[in-house]
């Protein structure tokens, strides 16, 4: 990929990427230690990945990702693998629906650069045709520029009932191919969703906006002036940390709405741009099937997948083979520690599983074994009685936090690369087969200083295991 510019015109649009949300729909692979849009559901790249792509090059600066304060390294990890440089991703300190977080944004380059367009975005959703949704980008752009919040409205093509509608009005004066918005429909009943279908003046409504800061920031004053005073206050409280820009705790006042209700619903300058670039929000497996490629007998397959006799299934393994036989409308996926069978029509309804599994107390509901760290990633092996075996991956260049335990010893041994270990002042460099004990208490620390992955397998041994028996003296990532 093409390394993105920093030194975008003055006049350029600038990407605001919103980056929340847990995508419960889509368990048991999104998960709210890593939600769907880290995830590679529809290409070789990731959702946020994808969605960064689609605004580069020249017009475009840098984006700007609003995110939590647990999903920061894992933001910053995927636009550094797609080459996008010069970002910046705000910190949420607590996660209130998207009007605050596009207020936040909108506060911070408008600092900066008023007046300047922006393009707001979710990370999660998924676009077939990039070409026609920048045309309709341009006449978006035309609309901002005259002082109009516009939006995407996409054309529907089945009567969807799982999202929001548009009603068109009269086209928009001075701007070719913008509309006013008559009125913004709530998610309707089949019956409605096909009357709007068939009637062709109702859009889904895609969470797209195109505005510009003055236009945006005048018209949360006006109409969500506590979302606006809370964001104001979190940008001026706010902190740079290793890059990140930490919004302060006022952030946490500011009401829980949005943007659509705050302001979208309420304001004079509303308009819509249709479009039709093959959109979808990909808000469960079902929809995920509507676009994915699929074989003669209508079956969407990845990973290890062996088929006899299913029709129109949607299949998904993330690592051990999986086989369907005679099955037709099912969605099975399956990753290494849980399993999700369902019928397509009750797609909707894997959200409630996952609220059935909290209330359980199943950590599969939230929780993957496999642990990301902004060095890395780590998954459970085996555990038993006062012992524990992990699987640890560290990227090159990256190093733990210097630490100890109080209730646990350690082993480590290298199983691919090469690990440079500090051991109570002492360090030691080993290589593929070798191993190292680290005692109760020691002070220790693991390194990767090759150019290669670090592959290695934690013995751990004690009376309390836990994760949080980790006493951090030192640490590259802002946690000490």
């Amino acid at each position: 990929m093409q390394a993105h510019t920093t030194d975008a015109p003055r006049d350029a649009i600038v990407p605001v990427i919103l980056c929340g949300g847990t995508g419960s729909r889509l368990w048991p692979l999104s998960r709210e230690g890593y939600p769907k849009q880290f995830w590679p559901l529809v290409s070789a790249g990731t959702m946020l990945q994808e969605t960064a792509e689609r605004a580069r090059g020249p017009g475009f600066a840098a984006p700007v990702v609003v995110c939590g304060e647990a999903h920061r390294f894992l933001v910053a990890e995927q636009l550094r693998e797609a080459g996008i440089e010069g970002s910046r991703i705000i910190l949420e300190p607590e996660a209130r629906n998207s009007a605050a977080a596009i207020a936040a944004a909108a506060v911070l380059i408008g600092e900066e650069a008023p007046g300047v367009t922006l393009w707001i975005m979710a990370a999660d959703a998924a676009v077939q045709d990039v070409p026609a949704l920048l045309r309709a980008l341009g006449a978006a752009a035309a609309a901002a520029a005259a002082g109009r919040i516009a939006t995407f409205g996409i054309r529907p093509t089945v009567p969807e009932t799982g999202y929001g509608y548009i009603e068109a009005g009269a086209a928009l004066q001075g701007v070719e191919g913008a509309l006013e918005i008559a009125r913004f429909v709530e998610k309707p009943d089949a019956a409605t969703a096909a009357r709007f279908l068939a009637g062709g003046r109702h859009l889904w409504n895609s969470g797209m906006f195109v505005a510009s800061t003055a236009t945006l920031l005048a018209e949360l004053e006006a109409h969500a002036p506590d979302v606006l005073r809370a964001a104001r206050g979190a940008v001026a409280e706010g902190t740079r940390d290793l890059g990140f820009v930490r919004l302060g705790a006022g952030f946490a006042q500011a009401p829980s709405v949005s943007i659509d209700t705050a302001v979208m619903e309420r304001t004079s300058l509303a308009a819509v741009v249709p479009c039709d670039p093959g959109w979808s929000d990909v808000g469960n497996w079902s929809s995920l099937w509507d676009i994915a490629p699929k074989d003669a007998e209508g079956n969407a397959t990845s990973g290890p997948v062996a088929l006899l006799g299913a029709r129109r299934c949607f299949v998904r393994s993330e690592g051990i083979l999986s086989a369907v036989v005679g099955l037709e409308d099912v969605v099975l996926v399956v990753t290494d520690d849980a399993v999700l069978a369902c019928h397509r029509d009750r797609a909707q309804d894997v959200k409630k599983m996952v609220e059935q599994l909290k209330a359980t107390g199943r950590r599969e509901a939230t929780e993957h074994r496999r642990v990301y760290r902004p060095w890395g990633a780590y998954e459970g092996v085996a555990l038993g009685n006062r012992f524990q075996v992990k699987k640890i991956s560290v990227r090159p260049g990256r190093k733990l936090s210097l630490q100890k335990h109080y209730h646990r010893a350690e082993h480590w041994v290298v199983v691919a690369g090469t690990a440079m270990v500090e051991r109570d002042g002492e360090r030691i460099l080993l290589r593929e087969n070798e191993s190292v004990y680290l005692p109760l208490g020691c002070v220790h620390r693991l390194e990767n200083p090759g150019m290669i992955p670090l592959t290695l397998i934690e013995v751990q041994s004690g009376s309390y295991l836990g994760e949080d028996d980790i006493v951090r003296l030192e640490d590259n990532y802002g946690r000490a």
